[in-house]
């Protein structure tokens, strides 16, 4: 068996935090912060449980290390390990909380992310390194397995639905 990365070793601890989220409905993501080679915080997706627009496994993880550490600024060198490419509003927070570097499994297939922009505009004096790919064809098959799974779902809720009203008449 082939040795695990430092990189792949944490997106593993956010893959395992995605799975979580799917085993609650929720859409499959997960995400780490690291400080120091340990992992200080993880979240998963609660969109769905919550019912709030900001509650994307960033949001979690970022917001449980703030926390953790008592200061809206993580401490130099910390990283988020993600499994989705992070959506401007995550990385946002990862700029805001002072993240060092983002790594992230699957690219975000509709390119609405912006990850690299956000990192390179420095809005905020600060600069994070980004870095994709990492564990892709896992990240990438969690999500495709999950939508597939909605979507036959949805198939199958409509034809029984649609069965039930042929009986009606």
């Amino acid at each position: 068996m082939k040795k695990l990365t430092r990189e792949e070793k944490f997106m593993r601890r956010a893959i395992t935090a995605a799975k979580r989220g799917l085993k609650q409905g929720e859409v499959p993501i997960g995400a780490v912060v690291v400080v120091e080679d340990k992992v200080v915080a993880s979240g998963y997706n609660r969109r769905a449980k919550l019912q709030l627009a900001s509650a994307h496994a960033e949001m979690m993880a970022i917001d449980r290390a703030c926390k953790k550490f008592a200061s809206w600024r993580l401490p130099e060198g910390a990283e988020l390990y993600v499994t989705l490419e992070p959506c401007p509003m995550c990385m946002g927070a990862a700029l805001n909380a002072r993240v060092d570097k983002v790594y992230f499994g699957a690219y975000e297939q509709k390119g609405r992310s912006l990850t690299q922009e956000l990192a390179d505009a420095n809005l905020l004096n600060h600069k994070t390194e980004v870095v994709g790919g990492v564990l892709e064809e896992e990240c990438s098959a969690l999500l495709t397995g999950f939508f597939v799974e909605m979507r036959r779902k949805a198939k199958e809720e409509k034809a029984k639905h649609s069965q039930e009203e042929m009986e009606e008449k």
